[in-house]
């Protein structure tokens, strides 16, 4: 059973990194605990949202799978932040969970080159040296050989969960934990940590008051993956989720048994999620908050479980019950599931190269929420860029390193590699400097190309590429050079914001903040024929021109920095001039460039400054 690579664990960073490395030609073994669990989604039921629907698109671009897998899942979609920039507008869908699964076993399954195999992987096979991975060793004692690993196991390292005096070892309620793979990595010398995430309740459908709720109902659905037209319809139900929310009966039954909560009983030790904590954080956080938003989210067709999004706890299940119940809606709720917190381990991002690969060991990769990240999407970021830079690595290539300036992946990844992880990272838009030009509707702009140079996008969608650039070139083209007419017949009327632009291009007059496209439309026919979303995507970047060359012009200050490597051999300790923090934290992370280097905590402009210095000096 010797592989050319091998993928531990079958979440969402694992079915990018298999798919991956098997579609660009390498034998790969996907070892998991459970081919059923393949794809899960573990916790809300929906992929997308504000920065993470950028995420998925950019994976799409690249060849990666996620946006495929929501397609033909999805029961809702919406754009959310329509009334705000586009900067910050993203897609999100509700998914069917166990038809997501499902799409998410059939391409594995498939996937020329690609196998599953169902054990646990509880250590390394390692080079004489101890410097090189050869291969992993599984519970019921196999030993698999490979040149290439990449380990995303989730929450399922050392994974035990919480409800109230519960507690069990266990990844998700109900599957038992990958039990020995922590304790022989912190054996190794790992730098291995504890961090907890958590889930809320699943209730009946039909224990639910739906007339006190308010509704929320989708949008007509846009395809998440640059293989459909943009305007194709989705062929898929349309499902509503509902909201209500905390009163102060409900926060008051939280605080009186706060107590049993092993979340502040001592019991967890790892740090949670900031920006999506429990209903106990948030009641102890914010006391002087009334009230809480729950949405209530359908899990899929085939089931009648409602997820409760923003109501996860750890109490325990009769004090869970008792606090559901006081929601408007929710009085005779039934649970099917409990809430419960899980804490797991995960390796500090820090001991990774920016393309994910590990300083401690060579070919060993690490994806997903073993390396401190929280979300289905971030998770397929990085197992997407786990698997290519695992092939490249395999082939003798130079890795695959996305800037900040190219993609959300970019910064995923280089926050990761850079700052580290103590606490569960979340991607946000706020986290991209040049979000404006990191818009969800430009990723294949963006991404296809370099996807195309590695070989995950074949002829066929090349094809449909180039012929979608040539067209987006025709719309903007035609922008600039139609004059808005100023005839008496033909000319915009009084009050008109296209007016004051008589005798203008359409794209001089786009440029006016009071100017839509659909006022511009009228005097271009023509763009009736092309995709919405492709006009939609050329006025924003004629609109938003002056901006994007600002965030250009820093963008190329940033990126010249990045393209001067540091040595991986570099002595910062002899290196007179940079302060003594910025040794040691320069020596313990060893940044791959200038760039990452300065956005280290601790690093001082002017040892920045020193550095490049030195570097030039080397250089010549």
């Amino acid at each position: 059973m010797d592989y050319d690579s091998i993928v531990v664990g079958g979440g969402h960073a694992g079915i990018e990194a298999a798919l991956a490395l098997a579609r660009l030609g390498f034998r790969t073994l996907l070892a998991t605990q459970n081919p059923d669990k393949i794809g899960a989604l573990s916790c809300n039921p929906a992929v997308g949202g504000l920065s993470k629907g950028n995420l998925v698109r950019e994976v799409d671009a690249l060849g990666g799978e996620m946006g495929k897998l929501i397609d033909r899942s999805m029961i809702q979609y919406r754009v959310l932040n329509r009334s705000r920039g586009p900067a910050v507008q993203a897609p999100r869908a509700q998914a069917d969970k166990h038809e997501y699964q499902a799409a998410a076993r059939r391409a594995l399954e498939t996937q020329p080159g690609l196998e599953i195999f169902m054990d646990t992987v509880v250590d390394f096979i390692v080079s004489a040296d101890g410097r090189r991975i050869e291969g992993v060793v599984t519970e019921r004692g196999r030993k698999i050989g490979a040149r290439a690993v990449v380990l995303t196991t989730g929450t399922f390292m050392e994974g035990r969960i919480f409800i109230g005096e519960y507690e069990a070892s266990s990844g998700r309620l109900g599957e038992p934990a990958a039990v020995g793979l922590g304790t022989n990595l912190r054996a190794r010398g790992f730098p291995v940590g504890r961090m907890k995430t958590g889930t809320p309740a699943r209730i009946a459908s039909d224990s639910i008051d739906f007339s006190l709720l308010e509704r929320q109902d989708g949008e007509s659905a846009r395809p998440f993956s640059f293989d459909l037209d943009p305007d194709a319809r989705i062929e898929r139900p349309d499902v509503p989720c509902w909201i209500t929310f905390t009163g102060e009966e409900t926060h008051r039954i939280i605080r009186e048994n706060m107590h049993r909560s092993p979340l502040y009983g001592g019991k967890i030790i790892g740090k949670g999620p900031r920006y999506c904590p429990s209903i106990e954080d948030k009641v102890v956080r914010f006391p002087e908050r009334g009230r809480h938003q729950i949405f209530i989210e359908p899990e899929g067709l085939g089931t009648t479980e409602m997820y409760l999004n923003g109501l996860s706890s750890s109490l325990p299940e009769e004090v869970q019950t008792a606090f559901v119940r006081t929601l408007p809606g929710l009085e005779r709720a039934r649970v099917v599931r409990p809430a419960y917190a899980v804490e797991y381990d995960y390796l500090d991002p820090l001991a990774l190269y920016p393309s994910l690969e590990s300083k401690l060991l060579e070919g060993l990769f690490v994806a997903g929420q073993t390396n401190g990240s929280s979300g289905y999407e971030e998770a397929a970021a990085q197992g997407l860029m786990a698997g290519i830079n695992a092939a490249l690595k395999l082939r003798g290539a130079a890795p695959l390193v996305l800037t900040r300036s190219e993609a959300y992946i970019g910064v995923l990844v280089d926050d990761l590699t850079t700052l580290g992880a103590t606490e569960p990272y979340r991607m946000f838009t706020s986290r991209a400097e040049r979000r404006l030009v990191l818009r969800h509707d430009n990723a294949d702009s963006r991404l296809t190309p370099k996807g195309m140079d590695i070989g995950l996008v074949d002829h066929e969608r090349w094809t449909r590429f180039e012929a979608k650039r040539d067209s987006i070139e025709e719309i903007t083209e035609l922008l600039r050079s139609r004059k808005i007419p100023g005839d008496a017949q033909n000319a915009p009327p009084e009050g008109s914001p296209l007016r004051p632009h008589i005798g203008e291009s359409l794209a001089k007059a786009l440029s006016d903040p009071l100017a839509s496209i659909d006022a511009v439309l009228p005097y271009a026919p023509e763009l009736g024929g092309k995709p919405a979303e492709w006009v939609e995507r050329v006025a924003l970047d004629i609109k938003y021109a002056g901006y994007i060359a600002k965030e250009e012009r820093a963008a190329a200050r940033m990126d010249k920095m990045e393209t001067l490597k540091i040595p991986p051999d570099f002595d910062y300790g002899a290196a007179s001039g940079i302060s003594a923090e910025a040794k040691e934290k320069l020596s313990k992370i060893r940044p791959f460039t200038l760039g990452q280097a300065s956005r280290v905590s601790g690093v001082r402009q002017s040892d920045i400054a020193v550095l490049m210095v030195r570097l030039s000096l080397g250089k010549r």
